[in-house]
């Protein structure tokens, strides 16, 4: 019988394998606080969980997750769960509160992820966009259904990537710069070929194909499996990662605070889907109101 941790599903570990899900398919896995937050005490709960060696994170329905849900959070603050950072005051004036808002609840939430001391596995179908990259780069492996497509379209909308800037990284620096330059999709095998996925499986197979491959892993000793993770983590790290990922959210709360400026929410508007500019700038209010 699963546990509920609303809005993501914890499994029940079997083989030494978990899976925590999304569970906001109505929303296409958009992330509001309530998800984040219940996806950072399912990953705690999992690594507290001796039984654990290897982690899957899924999602419900036919998207992995389509970014940030920019049509509001469900009620949820930051405010409302306990701090896990130690930036706070997320209704602070100008740009303060927002960057302390990302910086807990997207950049140290990914951090935090990224260094779980286990093995994790991304299991990506349907469309991974945006705010939705960062769940799944924060894992060891991605493995995608061969119909699965990724984009990065925030260019659009006056920013330079999402806030756990992984790009040249997973992409490599020219095709980083192209694939945000054109917003345009890259496919699961495309995906495959530069080395941002791991796996391509039939859509059919996927779920089936990812849980052979996590019981595998957990076949290995735990012990040895941390270590190599720590080992690439730290040599990733030490050809300047986490350097490059703090000056890439530094220039991220510059764009937001240029738009700010001229349009007194923190994206360029003009760029939004028309279904999403008539609430936009209540969302961002509400946004920046102390409690």
């Amino acid at each position: 019988m699963s546990e509920a941790i609303v809005p993501v599903i914890y499994g029940q570990p079997a083989n030494g394998v978990v899976r925590i899900t999304l569970n906001r398919p109505e929303r296409k896995n958009a992330q509001d606080v309530a998800l984040l937050y219940g996806l950072d005490a399912a990953f705690q709960q999992a690594a507290k969980d001796a039984q654990v060696k290897v982690i899957i994170l899924d999602a419900a329905g036919d998207t992995f997750s389509s970014g940030h849900d920019l049509k509001g959070d469900s009620g949820k603050r930051p405010e409302d769960f306990p701090l896990v950072g130690m930036w706070a005051d997320f209704g602070a004036p100008g740009q303060e509160g927002m960057m302390a808002r990302e910086w807990e609840i997207y950049l140290g939430f990914c951090e935090r992820w990224r260094s779980i001391p286990k093995p994790t596995i991304a299991q990506v179908q349907g469309k991974c966009i945006a705010g939705g990259l960062m769940l799944a780069w924060v894992c060891d492996l991605i493995v995608a259904g061969d119909s699965t497509q990724f984009q990065d379209p925030v260019v659009a909308f006056g920013m330079c990537g999402s806030e756990f800037f992984m790009h040249p990284f997973e992409l490599g620096t020219r095709r980083a710069k192209d694939w945000l330059f054109t917003s345009d999709w890259l496919s699961a095998e495309e995906a495959r070929q530069i080395g941002m996925v791991s796996r391509v499986f039939a859509d059919g197979k996927l779920s089936e194909e990812t849980q052979k491959l996590a019981e595998r892993i957990a076949l290995k000793p735990g012990f040895a499996l941390k270590m190599a993770k720590e080992a690439i983590n730290q040599s990733q790290d030490a050809c300047g990662r986490r350097t490059a990922m703090l000056q890439s959210f530094s220039i991220h709360q510059l764009c937001h605070s240029h738009w700010r400026n001229i349009y007194g929410i923190p994206v360029d508007p003009s760029g939004l889907p028309e279904s999403l500019r008539a609430g936009i700038y209540d969302y961002f209010a509400g946004l920046g109101k102390r409690t």
